[in-house]
């Protein structure tokens, strides 16, 4: 039986003055599913998420979410959905459990439905021990847990999470990983996270939609982005004296797909890597080449970023954000 779908995006478009930071986009996302944005920095994934989340207008197109038109009919969207922004926003002057019990009474909860819930939440993410702890106590990724935990108190229909592990150390995202893996295989919510490290996309989404400049190049299953792309590994072969002869003996061989050029690095698609190497080294140094090093992977998703664009989605450091703005506006209109 297919699912209604929880979200649904049409052409929608937001311009600042003369940037356009979302292009044109269209998708839908189904009730339940797991579904990602991932894309550099600056891709236009924040100004997205804002507008599904009826903080920004869309310059034109539509989106509707939980059967709610954002532009039209913002309040009934914000009651089903939660939304964690990249800004920590949770309180440093109050304690974990404080810190969601005010967030209950915002959506009128009462006392004993909100108790009951917060401590149901807290065990499932780990914090009850330190539930009358002040925030200011905690980790990175103990606030992001908590902040995670807080937007389900009023049981959304939807949580969005932007960049949720960004400034994370590694152990800190995996645990972070973990609850929202528990979330997605326990509970029927439909979940859109924006992200920019492609492990984490693989790792917890069902469908993904890869953006950049503010326009979708491609969308599907982390399996069905990855078929799209000639050849099942990639061999990346730094060469000294790289020239046109060599490239053209290497495009010649029969088991190459494709290559692409960076620099001294050529990236060359290949069924099979390590049966094949030999045959490429040969190949460079009969054209005068030297190969100082040889790698062989199979394809990921930045593989995919790579074929559709041509560079490499940037691991870049988290940018500081206002608590009012937030990321995706640019600097003109708020930062």
């Amino acid at each position: 039986m297919q699912k209604s779908n929880a979200i649904e995006v049409n052409n929608i478009t937001k311009k600042f003055g003369a940037v356009t930071a979302v292009d044109s986009v269209s998708f839908n996302v189904s009730e339940g599913e797991f579904f990602g944005f991932l894309g550099p920095n600056g891709a236009g994934k924040t100004t997205l998420i804002r507008m599904l989340t009826t903080l920004l207008k869309p310059t034109s197109g539509s989106a509707i979410v939980a059967c709610c038109d954002v532009a039209r009919q913002p309040d009934a969207v914000r009651r089903e959905i939660g939304v964690v922004p990249q800004a920590m926003t949770s309180d440093l002057d109050l304690t974990g459990y404080e810190n969601m019990d005010i967030y209950g009474r915002f959506y009128g909860i009462p006392m004993k439905e909100r108790k009951e819930r917060i401590n149901y939440l807290l065990e499932m993410v780990g914090l009850t021990n330190r539930a009358n702890d002040l925030v200011a106590t905690y980790s990175g990724g103990m606030r992001r847990r908590l902040e995670i935990a807080r937007v389900l108190v009023h049981r959304p229909r939807m949580l969005f999470l932007d960049e949720p592990t960004i400034g994370l150390d590694p152990q800190s995202r995996h645990v972070v990983w973990n609850f929202l893996m528990k979330l997605r295989d326990g509970d029927s919510i439909t979940i859109f996270l924006t992200t920019h490290y492609m492990e984490e996309a693989e790792a917890l989404c069902e469908r993904i939609a890869i953006i950049d400049s503010g326009r979708i190049i491609a969308i599907g299953s982390p399996d069905e982005l990855k078929s799209q792309i000639p050849g099942k590994d990639i061999i990346t072969l730094a060469i000294g004296n790289l020239s046109e002869n060599i490239t053209n003996a290497i495009k010649g061989l029969p088991f190459v797909h494709k290559i692409n050029i960076e620099n001294n690095n050529v990236r060359i698609y290949v069924d099979s890597g390590a049966h094949n190497l030999p045959a490429l080294i040969d190949a460079v140094r009969s054209e005068g080449g030297n190969v100082a090093s040889a790698t062989i992977h199979e394809q990921s998703l930045e593989d995919v970023f790579i074929h559709y664009t041509g560079k490499t989605i940037r691991e870049e450091e988290a940018k500081k954000v206002s608590f009012l703005t937030g990321a995706g506006v640019p600097l003109k209109w708020g930062r």
